[in-house]
């Protein structure tokens, strides 16, 4: 043996001595250097920490009131875990990877700092339903978070929307200009997708709120436990019914994922259409310097990159969820190591989602809108011809595919004129329908265009107007 190696064959022995005593006596040794870098989780679970505590802190607690354990020692364990999470909060806890996880981690600290009581802490539980319901503690928080967030994004939508409530702006379909709408209209749409994407979460957060605690290993526990008390203790609705289900199941997580990836795709879009209005083609809004960047080339580049990243992290949050899909396809009852590869997905996602959302919170307070240039817009691409097609319909009785088709020879004309229907002289329009009158005109403005969409939900300025208050009622 080398002088090198002499100098460390004592830390891998008590390294080989740490992971045979957490595996029990069946190991005579410890993992082989490969084995121990693809089988530790710590540098990624460590995160679970405060909620690996709490675990253990209502662990303990049951244990004592059911006389599975003395008084003295939950009280001492209760001790230990509080400097346990004090040292992991100042930065001075040591994580090892010898130890794997987040649970033998805090555990074995808590061992050198109260001995024997220590040793109790894991009777009545394995593992398996202790790394379960910390993870389910966790992305109830995440939930918690993805919530705060959204209603703030909504916040924001909503104050802009009313102070653009009448701002006149095309509403597309295939990106050609359609019919119009307003600014705020258009803002409101997204307070709706965000509203669902919380509701998705809220779902998922009521389906998760189920305590595995107690489930132990796969077949629950010979000792007299009370489920019920750490369930409540734990802020979970009950405890699990079924243990086998408990320790393999992450449909939680993957709820989690799905409505984070659906969530992602409305911050996506929003953001594609925050890149397409800073554009010169469209003027629509401005957004300042904290929201882009310049060219290293190009200086009259206003480049609206925090939007961009935005539509790209999209295809990230995604990913998180099609990995674990693929991580948990084939699974049979109960656990499997597999499984330890649930929890950086829906890490990742959760810090991805999170800063997107900040983001596009940042910006939608952020933009400047160009009322000018979007109603520059809506003399563009003939936004009135269904209004034509309309009074056609309502004043003259055509029916209403006929009206579609007078409605279409007259935007033909107007296309070969380079005019907009208005424009249209009276007997320019009744070559093409006798029955026309100078009565069409008003109803072929702008402005009576927008106020005609009345309808519940539509893009009338009053309407809107009472969908902002109604939105704050609901979302805020």
């Amino acid at each position: 043996m080398s002088a090198e190696q002499t100098k460390h064959a004592p830390d891998a022995a008590k390294d080989a001595s740490a992971a045979s005593q957490m595996w029990g006596g069946r190991f005579a040794s410890g993992p082989a250097a490969i084995m121990e870098k693809i089988n530790a989780s710590i540098g990624f679970d460590k995160r679970l920490a405060d909620q690996d505590i709490a675990g253990s802190k209502a662990h303990a607690a049951m244990l004592a009131r059911q006389g599975i354990i003395s008084q003295a020692d939950a009280d001492a364990i209760r001790d230990g875990l509080d400097r346990v999470k004090e040292e992991i909060d100042s930065g001075r806890f040591e994580f090892k990877v010898e130890l794997e996880d987040i649970h033998m981690n805090v555990e074995a600290r808590l061992a050198e700092l109260i001995g024997e009581p220590a040793k109790r802490l894991h009777t009545a539980r394995s593992r398996n339903d202790q790394v379960a319901t910390d993870f389910k503690l966790w992305v109830r928080d995440a939930i918690d978070r993805a919530d705060a967030g959204l209603k703030a994004l909504q916040t924001a939508l909503i104050d802009l929307a009313e102070q653009h409530a009448d701002t006149l702006m095309p509403g597309f379909t295939h990106l050609q200009a359609a019919q119009p709408v307003t600014f705020g209209h258009h803002l409101l749409a997204y307070v709706e997708m965000f509203g669902r994407d919380r509701g998705r979460l809220t779902d998922a957060r009521a389906r998760l709120n189920e305590c595995p605690l107690g489930s132990a290993a796969l077949a629950g526990t010979p000792y007299p436990i009370d489920r019920f008390m750490t369930a409540e203790a734990l802020g979970f609705n009950r405890p699990t019914a079924n243990s086998l289900d408990a320790v393999s199941d992450r449909d939680f997580a993957l709820e989690y994922l799905a409505a984070a990836s659906i969530c992602a795709v409305h911050l996506s879009r929003f953001a594609e259409e925050i890149v397409l209005w800073c554009s010169v083609q469209f003027r629509f809004i401005r957004l300042s310097d904290a929201f882009t960047t310049g060219s290293s080339i190009m200086p009259q580049k206003k480049n609206p990159d925090a939007a961009e990243l935005v539509r790209a992290k999209a295809g990230r949050v995604i990913g998180m969820l099609n990995s674990l899909l693929i991580a948990m396809k084939g699974l049979p009852l109960a656990y499997s190591k597999d499984m330890q590869e649930d929890k950086e997905p829906v890490f990742e996602a959760d810090d991805t989602l999170g800063l997107c959302i900040a983001a596009m919170e940042g910006m939608v307070r952020d933009m400047e809108p160009n009322r000018e240039a979007m109603r520059e817009a809506t003399a563009r691409g003939f936004l009135n011809a269904t209004d034509l097609a309309d009074w056609l319909v309502r004043e003259l009785g055509i029916p209403f595919r006929e009206a579609h088709h007078i409605t279409g020879r007259a935007v033909k004309m107007a296309e070969e004129k380079r005019v907009g229907l208005t424009d249209l002289s009276l007997a320019e329009l009744q070559s093409i329908e006798p029955r026309i009158s100078e009565a069409v005109y008003p109803a072929l403005s702008i402005e009576s265009s927008l106020n005609s969409r009345s309808s519940y939900g539509g893009p009338a300025p009053d309407r809107v107007r009472e969908a902002v208050k109604v939105a704050r009622e609901r979302f805020l």
